[in-house]
């Protein structure tokens, strides 16, 4: 029988609670399963860390993730400790190091789900993103000029490398050949005229070899509006580090909510451990409550079970969660219900026992 290693990053408000349901359902996944089986390894690594040592991780803490198969994090974030250090000095860090440059990030409408756009068909939503992971405005190349004095200065780099965008644009390339879909190309080309036109090019360029491939390009702002008027034009998204996060959110807005939003952070040639997430948020205003709903880490479990080689398994979890949301029996309170957070992680572990 193989064994996943699995670090677990629960860390801040209700990342620890959502977690823990994830956990409860790759375990019983792995169990029905009977051909492989789920190591958990916790790591305390969070704002509360961080008060006490004055770091998210420790100097060594890559070293002691490296040996992993995946990561499964929880949500980082706090009042007490600003987001540019729980982000950059655990999240960002761990993407980074690890060279997890592709964060695929699924935006479909579930079955049930709620949707706040008027006339919209439940197949009308439902894309994929593939966001530039590493580089861009957020690979932390910068400089701070004159602080604290009038003529203050600050410069944020946007580094777009070619090795960078070639293997994210072939990625979503290869994805939208596999599943015979389109691919749309968002930037910014008419506005950043270095770092957005050398993107295009390299879309286009790479895009010679997929002449099977239909795609199209917009800029981020015409893709925005179009997300909310016509979001059956999207299939496969491909788009820069700074797009994206923002993109995927608006996403999940016309998707059923946070409570439902996913991503994989991967290493697709898996020389380091890949991180899956749900991307809500620690939400400290429900923190401790049991009001969090854990079906987006229910998906991005699924994530890793796909990523790890058990597709069948990550499509029995969408199913179940779209059962849930069709019956509308056991939900949170966010999508409606009144159960609790480990009541919904229950819920899909009754669901999976009877798929046996």
């Amino acid at each position: 029988m193989h064994t996943y290693n699995i670090a677990v990053i629960a860390g801040d408000g209700i990342g620890p609670e959502v977690l823990a349901e994830g956990v409860k359902v790759l375990k019983e996944v792995a169990a029905l399963d009977g051909t492989f089986q789920f190591s958990f390894t916790h790591f305390p690594w969070s704002s509360a860390y961080y008060l006490k040592t004055g770091k998210m991780m420790p100097d060594d803490g890559i070293d002691q993730l490296r040996p992993f198969d995946a990561i499964f994090l929880g949500a980082v974030g706090s009042p007490d400790v600003p987001n540019s250090v729980t982000s950059r000095d655990l999240l960002i860090r761990i993407r980074h190091d690890f060279d997890q440059y592709i964060n695929l990030r699924p935006v479909k409408l579930l079955k049930g789900a709620p949707c706040p756009l008027a006339d919209v068909k439940r197949e009308d939503i439902d894309m994929t993103f593939v966001r530039e992971n590493s580089e861009g405005e957020y690979a932390g190349s910068g400089a701070w000029l004159y602080k604290d004095q009038p003529n203050e200065v600050v410069i944020q780099n946007g580094v777009f490398s070619r090795k960078g965008c070639e293997r994210v644009i072939r990625y979503a390339y290869e994805l939208a050949r596999k599943e015979h879909k389109t691919l749309t190309n968002i930037s910014k080309g008419n506005a950043l005229n270095y770092s957005m036109v050398f993107w295009d090019q390299i879309f286009a360029e790479v895009g010679k070899e997929y002449p099977d491939v239909k795609t199209y390009s917009l800029l981020v702002d015409a893709a925005s509006m179009f997300m909310v008027k016509n979001p059956k034009r999207f299939q496969i998204i491909v788009t820069s580090n700074l797009f994206g996060d923002i993109l995927t959110d608006l996403g999940a807005a016309i998707a059923g909510g946070m409570g439902l939003a996913a991503g994989a952070n991967l290493n697709p040639e898996k020389k380091f451990p890949s991180m899956f997430e749900p991307i809500h948020g620690s939400a400290p205003d429900i923190a401790g409550q049991g009001k969090a709903n854990p079906l987006a880490t229910v998906w991005s479990a699924s994530q890793m079970l796909d990523f790890l080689g058990y597709p069948q398994w990550g499509k029995k979890l969408i199913a179940i969660i779209e059962d849930l949301l069709v019956e509308k029996k056991v939900l949170t309170p966010d999508l409606g219900g009144t159960a609790t957070t480990s009541q919904v992680g229950d819920e899909v572990v009754r669901k999976l026992e009877e798929t046996k």
